[in-house]
Protein backbone atom coordinates (compact mmCIF):
# COMPACT_ATOMS: atom_id res chain seq x y z
CA UNK A 1 0.00 0.00 0.00
CA UNK A 2 1.36 3.36 -1.13
CA UNK A 3 0.53 6.28 1.04
CA UNK A 4 -0.85 9.44 -0.72
CA UNK A 5 1.35 12.80 -0.12
CA UNK A 6 -0.18 15.22 2.59
CA UNK A 7 -1.32 12.66 4.56
CA UNK A 8 -0.85 12.97 8.40
CA UNK A 9 0.95 9.94 10.17
CA UNK A 10 -0.43 9.48 13.94
CA UNK A 11 -2.00 12.45 13.38
CA UNK A 12 1.35 14.66 13.73
CA UNK A 13 3.90 13.92 10.93
CA UNK A 14 2.97 15.04 7.43
CA UNK A 15 4.14 13.18 4.37
CA UNK A 16 5.60 15.86 1.54
CA UNK A 17 6.82 13.96 -1.51
CA UNK A 18 8.23 10.69 -2.02
CA UNK A 19 12.48 10.43 -1.98
CA UNK A 20 12.49 6.62 -3.05
CA UNK A 21 11.49 3.42 -2.53
CA UNK A 22 13.50 -0.27 -2.25
CA UNK A 23 13.30 -3.69 -0.84
CA UNK A 24 11.51 -2.96 2.64
CA UNK A 25 9.69 0.48 2.10
CA UNK A 26 9.45 3.89 0.88
CA UNK A 27 10.83 7.03 2.35
CA UNK A 28 9.17 10.14 2.50
CA UNK A 29 10.19 13.92 3.14
CA UNK A 30 8.35 14.80 5.77
CA UNK A 31 7.19 17.39 8.26
CA UNK A 32 6.75 16.88 12.04
CA UNK A 33 4.02 19.22 12.63
CA UNK A 34 4.42 19.58 16.40
CA UNK A 35 7.54 20.60 16.13
CA UNK A 36 7.60 22.27 12.66
CA UNK A 37 10.77 20.80 11.50
CA UNK A 38 11.58 18.37 8.49
CA UNK A 39 11.89 14.92 8.83
CA UNK A 40 12.27 11.93 6.82
CA UNK A 41 9.35 9.51 7.43
CA UNK A 42 10.40 5.36 6.45
CA UNK A 43 7.82 3.64 5.63
CA UNK A 44 8.38 -0.10 6.28
CA UNK A 45 6.77 -2.40 3.79
CA UNK A 46 7.15 -6.25 3.81
CA UNK A 47 7.94 -8.53 0.98
CA UNK A 48 4.58 -10.23 -0.64
CA UNK A 49 4.31 -13.97 0.51
CA UNK A 50 4.59 -13.73 4.19
CA UNK A 51 2.44 -15.44 6.19
CA UNK A 52 0.65 -13.31 8.43
CA UNK A 53 2.66 -14.47 11.70
CA UNK A 54 5.86 -14.22 9.67
CA UNK A 55 4.43 -10.57 8.67
CA UNK A 56 3.60 -9.91 12.65
CA UNK A 57 7.20 -11.30 13.82
CA UNK A 58 9.15 -8.82 11.49
CA UNK A 59 7.16 -5.91 11.97
CA UNK A 60 7.35 -6.20 15.99
CA UNK A 61 11.22 -7.08 15.37
CA UNK A 62 11.44 -3.80 12.97
CA UNK A 63 9.72 -1.62 15.53
CA UNK A 64 12.10 -3.46 18.51
CA UNK A 65 14.97 -2.39 16.59
CA UNK A 66 14.28 0.57 15.42
CA UNK A 67 13.93 1.94 19.03
CA UNK A 68 16.74 0.41 20.13
CA UNK A 69 18.56 2.47 17.24
CA UNK A 70 17.21 5.61 18.40
CA UNK A 71 18.95 5.21 21.91
CA UNK A 72 21.98 5.89 19.78
CA UNK A 73 24.14 8.66 20.03
CA UNK A 74 26.94 8.97 17.72
CA UNK A 75 27.60 11.62 15.25
CA UNK A 76 28.05 8.87 12.45
CA UNK A 77 24.95 7.45 12.97
CA UNK A 78 21.12 8.89 11.49
CA UNK A 79 19.25 10.14 14.19
CA UNK A 80 16.00 8.43 15.12
CA UNK A 81 13.25 10.48 16.16
CA UNK A 82 10.11 8.36 16.84
CA UNK A 83 8.70 5.20 15.72
CA UNK A 84 5.08 4.62 15.34
CA UNK A 85 2.14 1.97 13.73
CA UNK A 86 -0.35 3.45 11.33
CA UNK A 87 -2.01 0.92 9.02
CA UNK A 88 -0.81 -2.06 11.22
CA UNK A 89 2.61 -1.10 10.52
CA UNK A 90 5.58 0.65 11.21
CA UNK A 91 6.89 4.21 10.39
CA UNK A 92 9.84 5.45 11.58
CA UNK A 93 10.60 9.20 11.85
CA UNK A 94 14.41 10.10 10.89
CA UNK A 95 17.05 13.21 10.45
CA UNK A 96 16.87 14.34 7.24
CA UNK A 97 20.44 14.90 5.44
CA UNK A 98 21.15 16.73 2.46
CA UNK A 99 24.10 15.47 1.40
CA UNK A 100 24.84 13.06 -1.14
CA UNK A 101 26.42 9.02 -0.84
CA UNK A 102 29.71 8.12 -0.86
CA UNK A 103 28.27 5.81 -3.97
CA UNK A 104 27.12 8.98 -5.40
CA UNK A 105 30.49 11.23 -4.34
CA UNK A 106 32.79 8.54 -5.55
CA UNK A 107 30.99 8.37 -9.12
CA UNK A 108 31.00 11.91 -9.45
CA UNK A 109 34.34 12.64 -8.80
CA UNK A 110 36.35 9.50 -8.88
CA UNK A 111 38.08 7.40 -6.40
CA UNK A 112 38.82 8.79 -2.65
CA UNK A 113 42.53 9.39 -1.87
CA UNK A 114 43.54 6.64 0.61
CA UNK A 115 43.33 8.91 3.51
CA UNK A 116 40.21 9.94 3.13
CA UNK A 117 39.07 6.29 3.01
CA UNK A 118 40.43 5.73 5.59
CA UNK A 119 39.18 8.49 7.38
CA UNK A 120 35.75 7.40 6.16
CA UNK A 121 36.15 4.04 7.71
CA UNK A 122 37.28 4.92 11.13
CA UNK A 123 34.59 6.96 11.20
CA UNK A 124 31.56 4.30 10.36
CA UNK A 125 33.74 1.75 12.32
CA UNK A 126 33.08 3.74 15.10
CA UNK A 127 29.36 4.09 14.58
CA UNK A 128 29.31 0.29 13.91
CA UNK A 129 31.40 -0.62 17.54
CA UNK A 130 28.53 1.80 18.90
CA UNK A 131 25.97 -0.09 17.82
CA UNK A 132 27.56 -3.65 18.20
CA UNK A 133 28.34 -2.38 22.01
CA UNK A 134 24.30 -1.84 22.29
CA UNK A 135 23.57 -5.59 20.27
CA UNK A 136 22.48 -4.01 17.41
CA UNK A 137 23.74 -5.09 13.70
CA UNK A 138 23.70 -3.17 10.47
CA UNK A 139 23.78 -5.32 8.06
CA UNK A 140 23.12 -3.72 5.14
CA UNK A 141 26.65 -1.55 5.50
CA UNK A 142 27.26 -0.31 1.61
CA UNK A 143 28.18 2.94 -0.24
CA UNK A 144 24.99 3.94 -0.69
CA UNK A 145 24.31 3.52 2.72
CA UNK A 146 27.18 6.28 3.87
CA UNK A 147 26.23 9.98 3.40
CA UNK A 148 29.18 12.04 3.12
CA UNK A 149 28.32 15.98 4.54
CA UNK A 150 30.37 19.37 3.44
CA UNK A 151 32.60 18.95 6.27
CA UNK A 152 33.74 15.62 6.09
CA UNK A 153 31.37 13.67 8.56
CA UNK A 154 30.05 10.32 7.34
CA UNK A 155 27.13 9.30 8.48
CA UNK A 156 25.91 5.65 8.59
CA UNK A 157 22.41 5.27 8.03
CA UNK A 158 19.57 2.32 7.93
CA UNK A 159 20.77 1.83 11.97
CA UNK A 160 19.31 -1.77 12.65
CA UNK A 161 16.32 -1.19 10.46
CA UNK A 162 17.98 -1.91 7.09
CA UNK A 163 17.01 -5.62 7.40
CA UNK A 164 15.24 -7.79 9.76
CA UNK A 165 16.60 -10.15 11.89
CA UNK A 166 16.04 -13.97 9.53
CA UNK A 167 16.14 -11.53 6.54
CA UNK A 168 19.74 -12.91 5.37
CA UNK A 169 18.87 -10.96 2.11
CA UNK A 170 18.36 -14.53 0.90
CA UNK A 171 14.70 -16.52 1.32
CA UNK A 172 13.69 -19.65 2.22
CA UNK A 173 14.36 -21.19 -1.23
CA UNK A 174 17.57 -19.64 -1.93
CA UNK A 175 16.60 -16.69 -4.27
CA UNK A 176 18.49 -13.48 -3.67
CA UNK A 177 16.01 -10.81 -2.34
CA UNK A 178 18.57 -7.48 -2.24
CA UNK A 179 21.89 -6.54 -3.57
CA UNK A 180 24.38 -9.16 -2.51
CA UNK A 181 27.34 -6.99 -3.69
CA UNK A 182 28.36 -6.57 0.01
CA UNK A 183 26.81 -9.26 2.39
CA UNK A 184 29.41 -11.31 4.46
CA UNK A 185 29.61 -15.27 3.35
CA UNK A 186 28.53 -16.28 6.83
CA UNK A 187 25.17 -14.29 5.88
CA UNK A 188 24.65 -15.77 2.13
CA UNK A 189 25.64 -19.15 3.86
CA UNK A 190 22.52 -18.76 6.32
CA UNK A 191 25.32 -19.31 9.29
CA UNK A 192 25.27 -17.27 12.41
CA UNK A 193 25.73 -13.36 11.59
CA UNK A 194 27.57 -11.41 14.33
CA UNK A 195 29.50 -7.82 14.49
CA UNK A 196 32.37 -9.39 12.04
CA UNK A 197 29.57 -9.37 9.14
CA UNK A 198 29.38 -5.90 9.53
CA UNK A 199 33.01 -5.47 9.47
CA UNK A 200 33.39 -7.69 6.15
CA UNK A 201 30.91 -5.35 4.70
CA UNK A 202 32.97 -2.42 5.67
CA UNK A 203 35.68 -4.01 4.03
CA UNK A 204 34.11 -4.05 0.76
CA UNK A 205 32.73 -0.76 0.89
CA UNK A 206 36.23 0.11 1.38
CA UNK A 207 37.40 -1.56 -1.63
CA UNK A 208 34.33 0.44 -3.77
CA UNK A 209 35.70 3.58 -2.36
CA UNK A 210 39.15 3.18 -4.31
CA UNK A 211 37.37 1.15 -7.35
CA UNK A 212 33.86 2.10 -7.66
CA UNK A 213 32.47 -1.11 -7.16
CA UNK A 214 32.20 -3.76 -4.77
CA UNK A 215 35.71 -6.52 -5.13
CA UNK A 216 33.22 -9.30 -5.93
CA UNK A 217 30.63 -7.60 -8.35
CA UNK A 218 30.21 -9.97 -11.37
CA UNK A 219 26.92 -8.15 -12.79
CA UNK A 220 24.46 -11.37 -11.85
CA UNK A 221 23.83 -12.20 -8.48
CA UNK A 222 24.45 -15.85 -8.31
CA UNK A 223 27.52 -15.01 -10.44
CA UNK A 224 28.24 -12.85 -7.09
CA UNK A 225 27.54 -14.82 -4.94
CA UNK A 226 29.53 -17.25 -5.95
CA UNK A 227 32.54 -14.95 -5.86
CA UNK A 228 32.33 -13.52 -2.51
CA UNK A 229 32.29 -17.77 -1.46
CA UNK A 230 34.70 -18.62 -3.75
CA UNK A 231 37.10 -16.04 -5.08
CA UNK A 232 39.59 -13.84 -3.45
CA UNK A 233 39.37 -9.84 -4.34
CA UNK A 234 41.62 -8.51 -6.90
CA UNK A 235 44.00 -5.76 -5.32
CA UNK A 236 45.59 -4.76 -8.17
CA UNK A 237 43.76 -1.37 -8.36
CA UNK A 238 43.94 -0.91 -4.35
CA UNK A 239 46.94 1.24 -2.98
CA UNK A 240 49.59 -0.94 -1.10
CA UNK A 241 48.84 1.04 2.14
CA UNK A 242 45.32 -0.20 1.91
CA UNK A 243 46.04 -3.60 1.35
CA UNK A 244 46.10 -4.65 5.19
CA UNK A 245 43.33 -3.42 6.70
CA UNK A 246 41.01 -4.75 3.52
CA UNK A 247 42.76 -8.43 3.57
CA UNK A 248 42.47 -8.22 7.58
CA UNK A 249 38.30 -7.49 6.82
CA UNK A 250 37.63 -9.94 4.00
CA UNK A 251 38.80 -12.98 5.27
CA UNK A 252 35.93 -15.66 4.35
CA UNK A 253 35.87 -16.83 7.60
CA UNK A 254 34.66 -14.18 10.49
CA UNK A 255 36.97 -15.93 13.38
CA UNK A 256 39.68 -15.17 11.14
CA UNK A 257 38.88 -11.37 10.34
CA UNK A 258 40.76 -8.20 11.98
CA UNK A 259 38.24 -7.27 15.08
CA UNK A 260 37.16 -3.53 15.39
CA UNK A 261 39.77 -2.79 18.00
CA UNK A 262 42.36 -3.46 15.01
CA UNK A 263 40.61 -2.28 12.18
CA UNK A 264 40.80 0.99 13.65
CA UNK A 265 44.30 0.90 14.30
CA UNK A 266 45.33 -0.01 10.74
CA UNK A 267 43.12 2.99 9.62
CA UNK A 268 44.39 5.22 12.13
CA UNK A 269 47.89 4.70 10.78
CA UNK A 270 46.99 4.87 7.02
CA UNK A 271 44.90 8.46 7.97
CA UNK A 272 47.83 9.75 9.21
CA UNK A 273 50.45 9.31 6.65
CA UNK A 274 51.36 12.51 4.57
CA UNK A 275 49.80 12.82 1.14
CA UNK A 276 52.94 12.09 -0.82
CA UNK A 277 53.44 8.68 0.46
CA UNK A 278 49.46 7.45 0.02
CA UNK A 279 47.53 9.66 -2.68
CA UNK A 280 48.38 7.23 -5.56
CA UNK A 281 46.20 8.52 -8.09
CA UNK A 282 44.44 11.35 -6.97
CA UNK A 283 46.12 14.67 -6.05
CA UNK A 284 46.03 16.11 -2.47
CA UNK A 285 42.98 19.31 -2.59
CA UNK A 286 43.01 22.56 -0.92
CA UNK A 287 40.30 23.35 1.42
CA UNK A 288 39.37 19.79 2.70
CA UNK A 289 38.11 16.23 1.89
CA UNK A 290 36.39 15.29 -1.44
CA UNK A 291 32.78 16.22 0.15
CA UNK A 292 34.18 19.66 1.18
CA UNK A 293 35.37 20.01 -2.45
CA UNK A 294 32.10 19.48 -4.29
CA UNK A 295 30.26 21.90 -1.85
CA UNK A 296 33.37 24.92 -2.51
CA UNK A 297 32.76 24.02 -6.46
CA UNK A 298 29.45 25.41 -5.96
CA UNK A 299 27.80 22.24 -6.26
CA UNK A 300 24.12 21.48 -4.59
CA UNK A 301 23.70 18.22 -2.85
CA UNK A 302 20.47 16.31 -3.12
CA UNK A 303 17.92 15.21 -0.24
CA UNK A 304 19.19 11.97 0.22
CA UNK A 305 17.87 9.75 3.46
CA UNK A 306 18.15 6.18 5.28
CA UNK A 307 16.77 4.25 2.49
CA UNK A 308 18.12 1.44 -0.42
CA UNK A 309 15.67 3.29 -2.52
CA UNK A 310 14.50 2.91 -6.11
CA UNK A 311 16.30 4.74 -8.57
CA UNK A 312 14.56 5.88 -12.46
CA UNK A 313 14.95 4.55 -15.39
CA UNK A 314 15.02 6.81 -18.55
CA UNK A 315 11.26 6.07 -19.91
CA UNK A 316 11.48 2.69 -18.29
CA UNK A 317 10.09 1.03 -14.64
CA UNK A 318 11.66 1.75 -11.43
CA UNK A 319 14.82 -0.52 -10.30
CA UNK A 320 16.74 -0.95 -7.42
CA UNK A 321 19.45 1.42 -6.40
CA UNK A 322 19.34 5.08 -4.34
CA UNK A 323 18.17 8.12 -4.54
CA UNK A 324 19.67 10.32 -6.85
CA UNK A 325 22.57 13.21 -5.81
CA UNK A 326 22.94 16.56 -7.54
CA UNK A 327 26.60 16.54 -6.73
CA UNK A 328 28.58 18.10 -9.39
CA UNK A 329 30.99 15.54 -11.11
CA UNK A 330 34.94 16.75 -10.89
CA UNK A 331 37.58 16.03 -13.27
CA UNK A 332 37.37 12.51 -12.52
CA UNK A 333 34.57 10.65 -13.83
CA UNK A 334 36.09 6.96 -14.15
CA UNK A 335 35.84 4.73 -10.71
CA UNK A 336 39.43 6.09 -10.35
CA UNK A 337 41.43 8.77 -12.45
CA UNK A 338 41.59 9.34 -16.30
CA UNK A 339 44.52 7.13 -17.66
CA UNK A 340 47.78 9.43 -19.02
CA UNK A 341 46.49 9.25 -22.40
CA UNK A 342 43.57 11.12 -21.44
CA UNK A 343 45.07 13.69 -19.45
CA UNK A 344 47.19 16.34 -20.32
CA UNK A 345 50.36 16.10 -19.18
CA UNK A 346 51.58 19.58 -16.91
CA UNK A 347 53.98 21.63 -19.02
CA UNK A 348 57.20 22.73 -17.53
CA UNK A 349 57.57 25.80 -18.91
CA UNK A 350 53.66 27.27 -19.26
CA UNK A 351 53.48 29.36 -22.18
CA UNK A 352 50.85 32.06 -21.05
CA UNK A 353 50.55 33.49 -24.79
CA UNK A 354 49.20 30.75 -26.18
CA UNK A 355 45.43 29.34 -25.01
CA UNK A 356 44.18 25.94 -25.58
CA UNK A 357 40.36 24.74 -25.99
CA UNK A 358 39.49 23.21 -22.71
CA UNK A 359 38.21 19.47 -23.81
CA UNK A 360 34.57 18.72 -23.93
CA UNK A 361 34.89 15.64 -23.02
CA UNK A 362 36.64 13.03 -20.91
CA UNK A 363 36.86 9.20 -21.06
CA UNK A 364 34.42 7.32 -18.52
CA UNK A 365 34.47 3.67 -17.60
CA UNK A 366 31.72 1.64 -16.41
CA UNK A 367 32.84 -0.75 -13.83
CA UNK A 368 30.85 -3.40 -15.60
CA UNK A 369 33.41 -3.13 -18.97
CA UNK A 370 32.08 -0.34 -21.33
CA UNK A 371 33.45 3.02 -21.79
CA UNK A 372 32.27 6.33 -22.88
CA UNK A 373 33.38 9.88 -23.87
CA UNK A 374 31.19 11.47 -21.04
CA UNK A 375 30.87 15.77 -21.31
CA UNK A 376 32.73 17.60 -18.63
CA UNK A 377 31.05 19.41 -16.53
CA UNK A 378 27.67 17.23 -16.57
CA UNK A 379 25.95 15.54 -13.42
CA UNK A 380 26.44 11.87 -13.21
CA UNK A 381 24.36 9.19 -11.54
CA UNK A 382 24.61 5.17 -11.69
CA UNK A 383 22.48 2.11 -11.45
CA UNK A 384 22.64 -0.94 -11.77
CA UNK A 385 22.23 -1.21 -15.11
CA UNK A 386 21.36 2.27 -16.00
CA UNK A 387 24.15 5.42 -15.65
CA UNK A 388 23.23 9.00 -17.02
CA UNK A 389 24.70 12.21 -17.35
CA UNK A 390 23.07 15.91 -17.11
CA UNK A 391 24.18 18.90 -18.10
CA UNK A 392 23.97 21.54 -15.40
CA UNK A 393 21.32 23.32 -17.20
CA UNK A 394 18.76 20.52 -17.17
CA UNK A 395 18.59 21.04 -20.77
CA UNK A 396 20.50 18.13 -22.10
CA UNK A 397 21.14 14.59 -20.99
CA UNK A 398 23.17 11.44 -21.74
CA UNK A 399 22.05 7.96 -20.64
CA UNK A 400 23.78 4.61 -20.61
CA UNK A 401 21.36 1.25 -20.18
CA UNK A 402 22.54 -2.17 -19.99
CA UNK A 403 19.59 -4.81 -21.05
CA UNK A 404 21.37 -8.46 -19.60
CA UNK A 405 19.74 -10.17 -22.45
CA UNK A 406 20.82 -11.18 -25.73
CA UNK A 407 18.11 -9.09 -28.02
CA UNK A 408 17.97 -7.90 -31.22
CA UNK A 409 18.32 -3.78 -31.72
CA UNK A 410 15.07 -3.90 -33.48
CA UNK A 411 13.06 -4.96 -30.57
CA UNK A 412 14.76 -3.26 -27.89
CA UNK A 413 13.77 0.00 -29.71
CA UNK A 414 10.09 -1.32 -30.34
CA UNK A 415 9.60 -1.86 -26.67
CA UNK A 416 11.49 1.37 -25.84
CA UNK A 417 8.99 3.12 -27.98
CA UNK A 418 5.99 1.26 -26.59
CA UNK A 419 7.22 2.36 -22.99
CA UNK A 420 8.22 6.20 -24.74
CA UNK A 421 4.58 6.82 -25.54
CA UNK A 422 3.37 6.06 -22.24
CA UNK A 423 5.39 8.91 -20.76
CA UNK A 424 5.84 11.59 -23.02
CA UNK A 425 3.72 13.92 -24.88
CA UNK A 426 3.38 14.76 -28.44
CA UNK A 427 6.36 12.43 -30.00
CA UNK A 428 7.48 13.30 -33.46
CA UNK A 429 9.43 10.14 -35.20
CA UNK A 430 12.05 12.04 -37.22
CA UNK A 431 13.74 8.55 -38.63
CA UNK A 432 15.01 5.23 -37.42
CA UNK A 433 17.96 3.34 -39.53
CA UNK A 434 19.88 1.15 -39.36
CA UNK A 435 23.94 2.05 -38.70
CA UNK A 436 27.01 0.25 -38.10
CA UNK A 437 28.47 0.81 -34.17
CA UNK A 438 31.94 -0.09 -34.21
CA UNK A 439 31.80 -3.03 -36.23
CA UNK A 440 28.38 -4.18 -34.98
CA UNK A 441 25.43 -3.53 -36.60
CA UNK A 442 22.78 -0.87 -34.01
CA UNK A 443 19.31 0.61 -35.04
CA UNK A 444 18.89 4.41 -33.93
CA UNK A 445 15.88 6.18 -33.92
CA UNK A 446 15.62 9.97 -33.59
CA UNK A 447 12.27 11.92 -32.41
CA UNK A 448 11.34 15.19 -30.72
CA UNK A 449 8.69 14.51 -27.46
CA UNK A 450 7.57 17.46 -24.88
CA UNK A 451 7.94 16.22 -21.30
CA UNK A 452 5.01 15.50 -19.19
CA UNK A 453 4.06 16.23 -15.76
CA UNK A 454 4.26 12.57 -14.94
CA UNK A 455 6.66 11.33 -16.88
CA UNK A 456 9.71 8.90 -15.66
CA UNK A 457 13.16 11.50 -16.87
CA UNK A 458 13.25 13.55 -13.78
CA UNK A 459 15.73 15.79 -14.68
CA UNK A 460 13.48 16.97 -17.74
CA UNK A 461 11.08 20.58 -17.29
CA UNK A 462 7.41 19.62 -17.93
CA UNK A 463 6.18 21.59 -21.15
CA UNK A 464 9.82 21.55 -22.51
CA UNK A 465 10.37 20.41 -26.13
CA UNK A 466 13.20 17.80 -26.32
CA UNK A 467 14.98 16.33 -29.08
CA UNK A 468 16.69 12.59 -28.39
CA UNK A 469 18.53 10.46 -30.04
CA UNK A 470 18.68 6.89 -29.28
CA UNK A 471 20.88 4.01 -30.70
CA UNK A 472 20.48 0.06 -29.62
CA UNK A 473 23.08 -2.51 -30.29
CA UNK A 474 23.86 -5.65 -29.07
CA UNK A 475 27.22 -7.23 -28.16
CA UNK A 476 27.60 -10.77 -26.57
CA UNK A 477 24.50 -11.53 -24.06
CA UNK A 478 24.16 -7.52 -22.92
CA UNK A 479 21.88 -5.45 -25.03
CA UNK A 480 22.12 -1.38 -24.78
CA UNK A 481 20.55 1.72 -25.47
CA UNK A 482 22.45 4.81 -25.90
CA UNK A 483 20.36 8.36 -25.44
CA UNK A 484 21.40 11.84 -26.16
CA UNK A 485 18.35 13.93 -25.26
CA UNK A 486 18.80 17.81 -25.77
CA UNK A 487 16.16 20.63 -25.13
CA UNK A 488 14.97 20.84 -29.13
CA UNK A 489 15.66 24.92 -29.51
CA UNK A 490 19.51 23.80 -28.76
CA UNK A 491 19.60 20.87 -30.90
CA UNK A 492 21.54 21.69 -34.04
CA UNK A 493 24.35 23.51 -32.42
CA UNK A 494 24.70 20.13 -29.91
CA UNK A 495 25.15 17.71 -32.85
CA UNK A 496 28.98 17.55 -33.09
CA UNK A 497 28.81 16.49 -29.43
CA UNK A 498 26.62 14.38 -29.30
CA UNK A 499 27.99 12.27 -32.47
CA UNK A 500 30.96 12.27 -30.78
CA UNK A 501 29.83 10.93 -27.39
CA UNK A 502 27.70 8.53 -28.71
CA UNK A 503 30.07 7.01 -30.86
CA UNK A 504 32.52 6.50 -28.74
CA UNK A 505 30.80 3.78 -26.96
CA UNK A 506 32.80 0.75 -26.78
CA UNK A 507 32.63 -2.66 -24.47
CA UNK A 508 36.03 -4.23 -22.82
CA UNK A 509 36.67 -7.64 -23.97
Amino acid sequence: MVSESNRLIARRYELVRELGRGGMGVVWEGRDTLLNRQVAIKEVVLPDGLSPGDQERHLMRTVREARTAAKLNHPSVVGIYDVVEEDGRPWIVMELLRCPTIEEVVLSTGALPVREAAAVGRQVLSALRTAHEAGILHRDVKPSNILMTEDGRAVLTDFGIATVEGDSSLTSTGMVTGSPSFLAPERVRAADAGPASDLWSLGATLYACMVGRSPFERGDPMATLNALLSEEPDYRRIPPIMHPVLRGLLRKEPEDRVDAEEADRLLEAIAATKPAADDRDVPDKKGGGRGRALIAGGAAAALVVAVGAAGYFKFASPAEGTPRASAQPAAATSPLTPSAAQTPAPSATPTPSVTRAAPAVRAWTSPDGWSIMRPIGWKGARQEAYTEWTRRDGNAHLGVQAIYSKLDPNEIMRDSGETLSQNAENVVNRGRRTVTHQGVRAVEWQFSWTAGAAGDAPWATPGTRYREVRRALAIGDTAYILSWTVAENQWLRSRGLMRQVINSFTVGT
